[in-house]
């Protein structure tokens, strides 16, 4: 009997419950707008009860930038409300936090920054927990749609204004803290960046989960792959493509100027495969089809040994630096976000796990199986001679990286959802849900900007210069 409950319960609730698609499949960036929910765009989510007497009904958010995250409540039979499925947002306050902390502390501590070339470090998982989020949080927020043409409308319209966004932030137009100007000549504006690959990466796998999933249940690990076979099939031609391209084309010898030279500074290269700044097919696409003026202007690899110094810190050249060590260079480029899409595609297979399978026990083994392949394969791929490389966002990075999100995933599923530990992790939730919003202000350096136009006599003595903080 309690068997029969729970299954009517369960028909009811489906029926009934809806979530706004609006933004929140956007994972990242927590609601993309507001909006109560619309029964045109539900998506149910169910989270197996914790007790017989316990089920899941999807939750619905309220109106309002930030709320209704990708959640779920366990909602008894006598009506009590419970736990909200909160993982997610805990995760992307995580990576928020993350963000800032290796963003500031990297000045400081060079070893949590960035690598300057190949290798991992901490900051290197910031964005492949990212577009990890990107990725379960689609596989939720598509599971049903009326129309797969308004659906992909609507997504169509939400990666444009994110990548608006991206290139007002990150092209250029603000001049950094301890300028007091703002404005981009738009022959050098830079056109990738951030919020750039997280909404290529959306695009791509909303696309692939609106479009190119199959009908039928799913009661194995065999029936989702058959189900989802077509997202598998892309993933392999575009590994396939980026290994092709990495290794197959050539780079001929190519030159740059900078801004404040008139001489042209030449950079020898002739040769196929190369893993190197100087002469990848990365940096090849980026200058052919964006052009120089347009790629980020302050690349990672100026910190590396043979250029900075100061490395793995910036810092004056070295006497003998070589001539690439201050030539632009996209960390975002066309090619790398190719990898980046996998990662994505990723996170949307941990979602359809979700989708799929009602039980926790059932959850974490597809989970744990898939992350831990993840990290074995980036390792086999390293063995094999293509390094980990975030800027490159090589095979073995996305692996590394795609697993370690979904083993941080687990973690957090099981502390936060299964434990039913939420009041230890409640700050980062809220910060997961405000995610956009705090990005804008604290990661790209708005607010610091705005705050020292307001100075005493002299630009120098604004409120900022009162914390000390007067970098360029």
């Amino acid at each position: 009997m309690t068997r029969m409950y729970e299954r009517v319960g369960m028909e009811e609730d489906e029926k009934s419950a809806s979530m706004d698609l609006n933004g929140r499949a956007l994972g990242i960036v927590g609601k993309w707008g507001g909006g109560q929910c619309d029964r045109d765009e539900d998506v149910e989510m169910a989270v197996k009860s914790l007790s017989p007497r316990s089920r899941v009904v999807p939750s619905c958010g309220g109106g309002g930038a930030g709320k209704g995250d990708s959640g779920a409540v366990l909602d008894s039979p006598e009506g009590k409300s419970g736990l909200r499925l909160a993982s997610l947002d805990v995760f992307r306050g995580i990576s928020v936090v993350l963000m800032i902390f290796v963003d500031n502390a990297g000045r400081v501590f060079p070893a949590v920054n960035h690598s300057p070339w190949n290798g991992l470090t901490l900051a290197d998982f910031v964005m492949p927990f990212f577009l990890f989020i990107v990725g379960v949080s689609l596989a939720l927020a598509y599971k049903k749609m009326p129309s797969k043409n308004v659906a992909t409308r609507k997504m169509l319209l939400r990666a444009l204004k994110l990548i608006a966004l991206g290139v007002f932030l990150q092209g250029g137009y603000f001049h950094g803290v301890g300028k007091l100007t703002y404005g981009v000549d738009i022959q050098h504006m830079r056109v990738l960046g951030i919020l750039q690959r997280i909404a290529i990466a959306y695009l791509i796998s909303a696309l692939c989960e609106i479009w190119l999933k199959r009908d039928g249940d799913v009661s194995s690990g065999y029936d989702l792959l058959q189900k989802y076979q077509y997202h598998w099939i892309l993933v392999m031609l575009l590994t396939t493509a980026y290994i092709a391209l990495t290794y197959g084309l050539f780079v001929p010898d190519w030159h740059y100027q900078l801004p404040s030279q008139s001489e042209r500074i030449v950079v020898k290269c002739g040769v196929r495969g190369d893993m190197g700044p100087a002469c990848n097919a990365a940096g090849l696409i980026d200058r052919t089809i964006l052009g120089i003026p347009h790629l980020y202007g302050k690349p990672v690899y100026r910190r590396t040994k043979q250029c900075s110094i100061n490395s793995p810190d910036y810092g004056p050249l070295l006497p003998n630096a070589p001539s690439w060590c201050q030539a632009p260079f996209d960390p975002e480029g066309l090619l790398s976000s190719v990898m980046a899409i996998i990662t994505c595609l990723v996170g949307m297979h941990f979602g359809h796990v979700i989708v799929h399978f009602k039980d926790h026990g059932d959850r974490i083994y597809h989970w744990m199986a898939s992350s831990s392949c993840l990290v074995v394969i980036g390792f086999i791929f390293e063995l094999f001679g293509m390094e980990v490389n975030k800027v490159l966002y090589t095979c073995s990075y996305m692996c590394i990286t795609g697993g370690v999100a979904g083993i941080l995933f687990i973690g957090l599923y099981l502390l936060v959802d299964y434990s039913r530990h939420r009041g230890t992790t409640i700050v980062l939730e809220l910060i997961g849900k405000h995610a956009l919003l705090i990005f804008i202000l604290a990661a790209t350096n708005v607010v610091p900007v705005m705050l020292q136009g307001f100075y005493w006599k002299r630009p120098e003595n604004n409120i900022l210069g009162i914390f000390g903080i007067r970098r360029s």
